[in-house]
This record gives C-alpha cells, sequence and structure tokens, in this order.
C-alpha cells in the first residue's frame, strides 16, 4: 500500500504556480485576483474559504472576501453576484455553497458569468467539459485528474467505479475518466443510493472514487487486491477521547481497505488538498484568458 500525499502534491503545484505568477508580473501583467462570497457562518465553508484566501497569499494572487450575514436576501445576493460579473478587477469568483435554505442556489449559479466561474459549476461549463472542450473543470475532479496524472496512475481500460452522483463530483469525474484522454479512456460505473448489488460492482473495480459523503461506508472485504482507492469524502464523527472530541474520515474505512490497495487517499490529506489548488490553476487560466477571450 502507497499513499496518494496530496497534501504534497499541493506543495509542489502551489510552487509551480507562484513561479507562473512570477513570470506574469515580470511581463507586465497584474496578479490574479480571485474573489470569494461567504453567506452565513457554516463552519466547514469558513474553513475552506480561509484556506483558499491563506493558498492566494502565499503564492502572490490577490484575493478578496465578501461576507454577508445568514439572512440575507436572495436578491441582495444576485446583486453581490453581478457587482462581481462587472468587476473588470476579479478573474475570478466563487459563491461558497451550501447557502442558507432560503437562497435559491441554482439562481446564484446560473447569475455567474462562465468567463468568471471558477469553481466550474456553471451549465456552459459543465456542458463544454461533457463535450472535450475548453472550460473551467469543477475543483475537486480537476484535483483527482492531477493526482492521477502525477503519480502515473494508468487509467485506460481500468474498471472504475464512482460512489456518488452529484454534479459537484460523482457525474463530472465519471465523464472526465470515461472521456478520450488521459487520465481517461477508462469504463466508468456510477453508483448511487439505488444501485442494486453494489459491493459486486465495488469489487470488480480496479479504481474506486468515494464521494457518498457516508463515514467510512466502504470496507475491506468490498475490494479487491491491488484496487487504487481515491476517497473524496470528508465526514466529521464523534471520538470522545479526543481532545477536540470528534474526528475526520472519510467514504472508505482506511484501516481494513488500505491493506488491499496498492495506492489509496487518506483524509485529510488527500484530495481535498488539491481541490484549492485546482480552484487557483482555474483562476491563472482566467486571467491569463485561456479559456475566454
Amino acid at each position: 500500500m502507497n499513499i496518494l500525499d496530496g497534501k504534497q502534491l499541493a506543495k509542489e503545484i502551489l510552487a509551480e504556480l507562484a513561479e507562473e505568477v512570477r513570470e506574469l508580473l515580470a511581463n507586465g501583467g497584474r496578479a490574479p485576483h480571485l474573489a470569494a462570497v461567504l453567506v452565513g457562518d457554516d463552519p466547514a465553508s469558513q474553513v475552506y474559504v480561509r484556506n483558499k484566501v491563506r493558498s492566494c497569499e502565499k503564492i502572490g494572487f490577490r484575493s478578496t472576501l465578501i461576507r454577508r450575514p445568514a439572512d440575507i436576501s436572495e436578491a441582495e445576493v444576485l446583486d453581490v453576484v453581478d457587482q462581481l460579473n462587472r468587476d473588470d478587477e476579479v478573474d475570478g469568483f466563487i459563491v461558497q455553497l451550501p447557502l442558507p435554505g432560503h437562497i435559491n442556489e441554482e439562481k446564484v449559479t446560473l447569475a455567474i458569468q462562465p468567463e468568471k466561474d471558477v469553481d466550474g459549476f456553471h451549465p456552459v461549463n459543465f456542458g463544454r467539459m461533457a463535450q472535450g472542450l475548453p472550460c473551467y473543470l469543477p475543483a475537486t475532479p480537476a484535483g483527482i485528474l492531477e493526482m492521477m496524472r502525477r503519480y502515473e496512475i494508468e487509467t485506460e481500460g481500468k474498471e472504475v467505479v464512482v460512489i456518488g452522483r452529484s454534479n459537484i463530483v460523482g457525474t463530472p469525474i465519471s465523464i472526465l475518466l470515461s472521456r478520450k484522454a488521459y487520465p481517461g479512456n477508462a469504463t466508468v460505473t456510477i453508483c448511487h443510493s439505488r444501485t442494486k448489488g453494489l459491493e459486486g460492482h465495488l469489487r470488480r473495480a480496479d479504481i474506486i472514487v468515494a464521494a457518498i459523503g457516508i463515514p467510512e461506508f466502504v470496507k475491506g472485504d468490498m475490494v479487491k487486491e491491488g484496487v487504487v482507492v481515491i476517497d473524496v469524502g470528508i465526514n466529521r464523527v464523534d471520538a470522545p477521547e479526543t481532545e477536540k472530541g470528534y474526528r475526520l474520515c472519510g467514504d472508505v474505512d482506511f484501516s481494513s481497505v488500505s491493506p488491499k490497495a496498492s495506492l489509496i487517499t487518506p483524509v485529510p490529506g488527500g484530495v481535498g488538498q488539491l481541490t484549492v489548488v485546482s480552484l487557483l490553476i482555474n483562476t491563472l487560466k482566467a486571467a491569463k484568458r485561456e479559456i475566454y477571450v
């Protein structure tokens, strides 16, 4: 068993991005500018946005954090989005999800201009991805691809099982791994809550991407020897014996699966580290007008 070290990969890629920013500035350009809109006080969202801001600072990006209270109206959120769409100094921005229940997330996502949608959630970017056209890839799937590429994980002809069908991870990674490219050319099966014979699918898999949101769902007896496991889940479970009273774990039971896996991501320290990096890659592409002129 070997660890797919997302933390180390993230450091390497951030160093590469920092060098690109230095070159951009040396050639008379300006620093890429990422803005983030944070509505309410969800703890996980606050940590995620804080990590984005810190990463921007480390590599020379400009960053702007726009905070709004949880009781803000939908119209006011849409107004913030409109202002960012029209701000030529902002290359890309995200509206951190989830939003409070009274705000329609789909309406907010559709209001973001595709040119500034560095999260890759807008249907225009999603559709371009599905057709193999240049686009901003969703951050987590993009991070998975980058990890596979840098660890030289063979995907052609492999049986891949993706557990979870969200538009953020499961569906896009299934499309990306089935495309005619590398990483890709795999035979991909999407499993979900209505899948019958799930364990049978898992036992055939050469590569498993777990993004189901259930703590330690995938057990050692569900996988075959030599499997590659990409654990996207990050769950907080009670652990009274620890100082914090909880621990973080993925959707895969690491203790029972890792002895059978040839490669596996830890949680934390795996895919999550590359999600922020992928967002910054998209922002740099936006600043350089690589996707949309």
